[in-house]
């Protein structure tokens, strides 16, 4: 199969100028530090978040250093835990006086065939995967309907970088693995599966106070951490999978999460946009 490279990277123009997102799973060289360089570069304020502290802070730090202390600020989360969770968004909300967008990054996979895969890692998976997506998306509707009033407006006549009244947003990471069948990933592609019906529900009930929500649906965005879990040889059957020949890059996935965090979507809720040439 050939090989088509990567385009170049895309410059920022400011579609999501004066709007505060949170992004779960947000340290490091994945789809998350990709998203969140990407709202940043596109103008927004970013509360990062990750269950990792160390990293979190080092990944704090470095985009401040670049886009400004007043852009960036992370809190840790652990998103089974629904305190921390909630404590996110109140912070969210405390440091910048509102909430616009919110991207649930954070998953967790695994391999396991199913006739041996363990309680503990099934629940395991599950919980931080789909029961986390479900308690950050849970956290920022409420916020959301709270700041709306009857007739989807804002109670702080708040507005996104175009002057534009807005409800909110909430965008979901899915995998195609929700579509597909892959051996030893039965609790991961569940999971995945019940995000995309967990945005699907979400949308529709949402929609009454002006918030979208969508999803989007990777295949193999490679990055570091990801090439240390996985076996080379799974890896290059998922990129012989793929029309381009090669795996994404995480700033390819984050240009979609931006397009459906921006007015670009306006139209568009319920939806999972696959960024994969493997929809079934």
């Amino acid at each position: 199969m050939t090989r088509t490279p990567a385009p170049p990277y895309v410059k920022g123009h400011g579609l999501l100028a004066g709007r505060t997102a949170v992004i779960t799973a947000a340290a490091g060289a994945g789809i998350g530090g990709a998203t969140a360089r990407r709202f940043l570069e596109e103008g927004a304020r970013v509360l990062l978040s990750d269950a990792h502290t160390r990293r979190l802070k080092e990944t704090e730090t470095g985009l401040a250093a670049e886009f400004g202390a007043d852009a960036v600020a992370s809190r840790p989360c652990d998103v089974t835990d629904e305190t921390q969770v909630q404590a996110l968004y109140d912070t969210a909300v405390r440091l910048h006086g509102r909430l616009d967008i919110t991207v649930n990054n954070a998953g967790l996979g695994g391999t396991a065939e199913l006739a041996d895969m363990t309680d503990e890692q099934w629940n395991r998976v599950l919980d931080v995967t789909l029961g986390g997506t479900f308690r950050c998306t849970r956290a920022a509707l409420r916020h959301f309907r709270e700041a709306a009033t009857g007739d989807g407006t804002r109670t702080d006549g708040s507005c996104d970088g175009s002057g534009t009244r807005t409800g909110g947003v909430v965008v979901n990471n899915a995998s195609v693995v929700g579509w597909r069948a892959q051996a030893g990933q039965a609790h991961y592609a569940a999971a995945k599966a019940g995000v995309m019906a967990l945005t699907r529900c979400a949308a529709v009930e949402a929609a009454a106070y002006g918030v979208r929500v969508n999803a989007v649906s990777p295949s193999l965005a490679m990055h570091p951490h990801l090439a240390k879990v996985t076996t080379t040889e799974l890896l290059d059957e998922l990129t012989a999978r793929e029309a381009f020949g090669r795996h994404a890059e995480p700033w390819e996935i984050a240009n979609v999460i931006v397009f459906l965090a921006g007015d670009y979507s306006s139209y568009m809720t319920g939806e999972t946009v696959s960024v994969s040439s493997q929809h079934p």
